[in-house]
């Protein structure tokens, strides 16, 4: 069965798992597996941020302003690229 409310191809999600597969050529010459994973962190909270049309810069100002004066047990959820109040 097919349905009209589909797209017709995939254009736009090979569109974004594009820049993936230029991060992994990179991650390639990580000097460490820790080193890749760290790249691989950072590289996911950027394409989750553009997924959401949230400006990476002031996300990751916010995430370094705020982590410092966390407890290490506390709830990080209003710290997540769609919570995070970037105006205050």
């Amino acid at each position: 069965m097919y349905s009209g409310e589909l797209g017709i191809d995939n254009n736009v999600t090979e569109r974004d798992i594009r820049p993936f597969t230029t991060g992994r050529k990179n991650w390639m010459f990580s000097q460490s597996v820790d080193g890749a994973d760290a790249s691989a962190v950072l590289y996911s909270i950027v394409m989750t941020c553009r997924a959401n049309d949230i400006n990476p810069y002031l996300y990751f100002q916010k995430l370094f302003t705020e982590l410092p004066q966390r407890d290490e047990f506390t709830d990080l959820s209003d710290l997540l690229p769609w919570n995070a109040d970037l105006e205050a």
